[in-house]
């Protein structure tokens, strides 16, 4: 979702992708998402001053994207989402998008 690797040259002095996202979760995910994911008008709208024309369903989506990501990447793979609960959060996320609805 951020375009980054966790062997990015970015990443230095204990800074690693888990702590990039979770440092941004969730008021600042649209800084870090990589703008190809998205169409030029969408990125235009997730503009701070733009920000209330983007569609509401979208960044929600993406909220919830990031937020699996970060569980699944944490430290202790005891900390980290089942496998089966990530799929079904996945299928939850991509009907909400195509319905243009997130609970």
């Amino acid at each position: 979702l951020t375009g980054r690797r966790p062997t990015d040259e970015v990443f230095e002095d204990g800074q690693n992708l888990h702590n990039f996202v979770a440092i941004s979760f969730p008021d600042n995910l649209m800084k870090i998402l990589d703008p190809r994911l998205v169409s030029r008008d969408v990125e235009v709208a997730m503009q701070d001053e733009n920000r209330e024309n983007l569609i509401p369903t979208i960044e929600e989506c993406l909220v919830s994207l990031f937020r699996i990501g970060i569980i699944c990447s944490m430290e202790s793979p005891k900390e980290r989402m089942n496998i089966a609960d990530v799929t079904g959060e996945l299928s939850k996320i991509k009907k909400a998008f195509f319905n243009g609805e997130i609970n």
